[in-house]
């Protein structure tokens, strides 16, 4: 990365701050807390060369697939902790200074097909890089579907049953479908409730029980919105408020009840069906600006891209407690 795109990181990082952490409850001085114990942190990502962790997916063989925002990179981490990058992205030729929003180029979503296949989003601020990519296992990057360069695409959810792709903007407060195998995307929804108040909207994605969920970074909010039986979106329902700082998520299993990044404060919170939320992880645990959450049986795996604090990117494991 070069001089100016550290520059423009850093304005990118007074944004957040002011976006995100001064509205946010700073963090405890409590360590992990019920259902989470055991919290530690399994690897540390080396800032300097700009691994900051923004989102994960998970294989069966114990590896895990992130994206390293800063990089331009998607890696695998391995069972034992280790970190092998699997591709850098090209950076634009303007170095990414017309990235919304950020003034960066940077990879965000991803999402892991059952034949190994990696799907994820890459966002520059120009026309020829910003959209969809797909990695095939000994293959090389390529791009599925252009994005809109205007926009900021963020998270990213897969339906295998139907082979869509979903994607949301934080910019343009969308979310999008894509089939798998490429083309034009969709705008899904822009409904109100996914845009944002002046920094980032819609955020993290996910897909449950015949409903797309959906995070706004700037309202603190989760969103339900039903999938019809033509595939159009239904009507937006807010299943819980004032998340400030709110990243990714993962359900538990237990009813609708998730885990969430709250990537301003420094904390995961534990939020309960009826949106009702409690903090499980903190600073104290070494979280630094938590990005994104994945559940492999009862251990969770927490990303931490250290955006504001600048210290200890890191991958942190905890145990989920019945």
């Amino acid at each position: 990365m070069s001089r100016n795109t550290l520059s423009t990181t850093a304005a990118a990082t007074v944004v957040l701050t002011a976006a995100a952490v001064i509205a946010a409850t700073p963090g405890t001085a409590s360590a992990a807390s019920a259902p989470l114990s055991c919290a530690r942190i399994a690897t540390h990502f080396d800032l300097t060369r700009h691994q900051t962790p923004e989102n994960i997916a998970l294989a069966p063989d114990g590896s895990a697939y992130v994206t390293f925002a800063a990089a331009r990179q998607v890696a695998r981490i391995t069972p034992g902790g280790s970190t092998r990058i699997l591709a850098t992205l090209p950076a634009p030729a303007d170095g990414g200074v017309h990235t919304p929003v950020l003034g960066f180029p940077l990879t965000t979503g991803i999402v892991r097909a059952q034949d190994g296949t990696l799907y994820f989003l890459y966002a520059t601020g120009t026309a020829d890089l910003t959209g969809l990519w797909r990695l095939r296992p000994g293959g090389t990057p390529q791009r599925i579907a252009a994005l809109p360069a205007a926009g900021l695409p963020n998270g990213l959810a897969l339906d295998p049953r139907t082979r869509t792709l979903y994607v949301t903007d934080s910019v343009l407060g969308t979310i999008s479908s894509v089939p798998t195998t490429g083309g034009t995307p969709h705008t899904w929804s822009s409904a109100p409730e996914l845009a944002s108040t002046g920094f980032l909207g819609a955020n993290g994605l996910k897909i449950r029980g015949g409903a797309l969920w959906a995070t706004n970074l700037d309202r603190g909010t989760v969103l339900r919105i039903p999938v019809l039986r033509d595939g159009r979106a239904g009507q937006v329902q807010t299943r819980a408020t004032g998340l400030a700082g709110i990243d990714d998520f993962a359900f538990t299993g237990h009813g609708d009840q998730i885990l969430a990044a709250l990537n301003g404060p420094g904390q995961v919170a534990l939020v309960q069906s009826d949106g009702t939320h409690s903090t499980v992880l903190t600073a104290a645990d070494g979280l630094q600006n938590p990005t994104s959450i994945a559940l492999r049986g009862d251990t969770a795996y927490v990303l931490s891209a250290a955006y504001v604090t600048a210290k200890d990117p890191n991958l942190l494991l905890a145990h989920m407690d019945d």
